[in-house]
């Protein structure tokens, strides 16, 4: 079953842009040969991390979208995780996040209803229990 992920990783901020093109490469054909789809590899470019990571203090960030299953996501996790430019990364699972935001939104469109029904509603009897003779 194929499922959307979103895959962020930091890349040692020591690695030219040409070994980074390299390493995104090197896991979008991982995951192609997988069976998996990459919808977008996104480098977000150098940005200082909140604290150390491998005595690093800032790396480059590189996001990838992608339709997979589950023994390819691991694939590329195990990859990521013996690849020695990689400093962090984490896998995001996205189609429940889309779900969640969804019944969220719904839940929310629901109570605004709920709530401006309830307020016209005042209205209306109030105009009715006024007295004819004002």
């Amino acid at each position: 079953m194929s499922r959307l992920y979103e895959v962020m990783f930091i890349v040692r901020p020591d690695v030219a842009d040409e070994e980074v093109d390299k390493l995104i490469a090197g896991f979008t054909t991982s995951v192609t040969n997988g069976g998996g789809v990459v919808k977008s590899a996104e480098k977000m470019g150098r940005r200082k991390l909140a604290y150390l990571v491998r005595k690093f203090a800032d790396g480059n960030y590189v996001l990838l979208t992608l339709e997979a299953g589950g023994p390819v996501v691991q694939e590329l996790e195990r990859r990521l995780r013996v690849s020695e430019p990689v400093i962090k990364f984490i896998t995001v699972r996205m189609d429940e996040e889309e779900k969640r935001l969804t019944k969220l939104k719904s839940l929310r469109a629901s109570r605004r209803k709920l709530s401006a029904e309830p307020a016209a509603a005042p209205v209306e009897a109030a105009a009715e229990s006024v007295p004819a003779s004002v």
